[in-house]
């Protein structure tokens, strides 16, 4: 089993994306993420202007897919867009976290490998908390392996 105390110090790769939804939101996460020395590659739109939220998914989870990012960060207004976007790759397996607690769960048990964050129901503070219990809890394996294994479609 992992140590948890030593997630926090591994120094990740991280790809991230967000809509009109979320530019204040991306800013201050990947401010927070490059505070703890992680490597951010960012696809979200900077402006309010409208856009669509594939266009900005799908890099996130073609990173996470291809090995190019250990973990992805979404962000749309609802995070449901952005998460059925993010889910239709294989071996991605997003998570739609709007509470910390969420997203520790989704980690822990479903090994998710996105982070889907709803900007219109979470604050800043909260999507930061999210992000970092995401990163820092560990898949427990055991019994929800087997589960995980059963979700692709083949």
């Amino acid at each position: 089993m992992v140590n948890l105390q030593q997630i926090k110090y591994i120094k990740m790769k991280i790809s991230i994306g967000n809509d009109h939804a979320g530019p204040e939101y991306k800013k201050a996460i990947v401010q927070y993420l490059e505070s703890k020395g992680h490597q951010v590659t960012n696809y979200g739109t900077d402006t309010e202007a409208s856009v669509d939220y594939p266009d900005f998914g799908h890099p996130v989870a073609t990173d996470v897919e291809e090995g190019k990012a250990d973990y992805g960060i979404v962000i749309c207004g609802s995070g449901n867009g952005i998460a059925m976007t993010v889910n239709k790759h294989a071996g991605v397996r997003a998570g739609l976290c709007w509470t910390k607690e969420i997203a520790y769960l989704t980690r822990l048990h479903n090994d998710a490998n996105i982070v889907s964050i709803p900007a219109r129901y979470t604050s800043i503070q909260q999507a930061i908390e999210i992000v970092e219990t995401f990163l820092e809890t560990a898949f427990e394996g055991g019994r929800h392996q087997n589960r995980v294994d059963k979700i692709a479609c083949k």
